[in-house]
C-alpha cells in the first residue's frame, strides 16, 4: 500500500506541544497495541487531540509512526571524550540503549518491514532517519580530522561516500545486533566493534 500524499499544511501554526504530545502517545500505543491495532483514532485520543489534528500533520500511520521513531533518535549526542575511539564507543552505546526501548524497537522494525513494499515510506525513513542522523558521522570525523587521527578526504564525493559507508556499518551493525540476533550490544561488543571498525578507517 503506497503512503498518501502529505496532508495540507496551511491554517493555524502547528503547536510543538501538541506535536510532542502526539509522537510520545505513538510510541505508548506502539507498545501497548503493536503495528497492526494502532489507530490514529487511538492516538488523537491518548495525546488529547482530535484526529482532524493528526491528519492536518501526517497523511497517514505510517509516516506518523517514521516521525515518533525518528525523535527517539534525535536524542542521540556525540560525546567529545578526546579520542575517536572513545567517541565511537559513545555514541553506539547510546544507540543500543535506544534500540533497547520497546518503542523503538517496535516501531522500527513495523516501519522497515512495511517499507519493503512502499517507496515513499522508505524515502520517509531515509530522511526522517538516516540524514538526519548522519550529523553524528559528519561531526566525529570532522573532529577527528582535526586531531590528526584521520586523514582528510581527498574531494567531497569520496567525502560523502565514506559518511554514508561509516554510517551503514555503524547502523547495521548495532540493529543487527540488537534486533534481529537480540544480543546484547555491552561495553563488550562495543569496544571490539569500534577496534574494528577502526582498523577499516586506518
Amino acid at each position: 500500500m503506497q503512503s498518501r500524499s502529505p496532508a495540507s499544511r496551511t491554517g493555524r501554526p502547528r503547536s510543538a506541544a501538541a506535536d510532542a504530545a502526539i509522537l510520545a502517545a505513538t510510541r505508548a500505543a506502539l507498545v501497548e497495541l503493536g503495528w497492526s491495532k494502532l489507530t490514529l483514532g487511538d492516538v488523537a485520543t491518548r495525546a488529547g487531540v482530535a484526529k482532524t489534528t493528526l491528519y492536518r500533520r501526517w497523511a497517514g500511520k505510517n509516516e506518523l509512526v517514521v516521525d515518533a521513531v525518528a525523535e527517539l533518535f534525535d536524542e542521540l549526542e556525540l560525546p567529545d571524550s578526546g579520542s575517536l575511539a572513545a567517541d565511537i564507543e559513545g555514541v553506539v552505546l547510546q544507540f543500543a540503549a535506544i534500540l533497547a526501548r520497546p518503542e523503538a524497537k517496535s516501531g522500527l522494525m513495523a516501519v522497515v518491514s512495511e517499507a519493503t513494499r512502499d517507496d515513499a515510506l522508505r524515502e520517509r525513513i531515509r530522511a526522517s532517519v538516516v540524514e538526519r542522523q548522519k550529523r553524528l558521522v559528519l561531526a566525529g570525523r570532522s573532529r577527528a580530522q582535526a586531531r590528526g587521527e584521520l586523514p582528510p578526504e581527498p574531494d567531497a564525493e569520496t567525502a560523502a561516500r565514506t559518511a554514508d559507508l561509516i554510517f551503514d556499518m555503524v547502523a547495521g551493525a548495532v540493529v543487527h545486533r540488537t534486533l534481529v540476533s537480540a544480543e546484547p550490544a555491552d561495553e563488550e561488543w562495543v569496544r571490539s566493534f569500534t577496534r574494528v571498525l577502526l582498523q577499516g578507517l586506518a
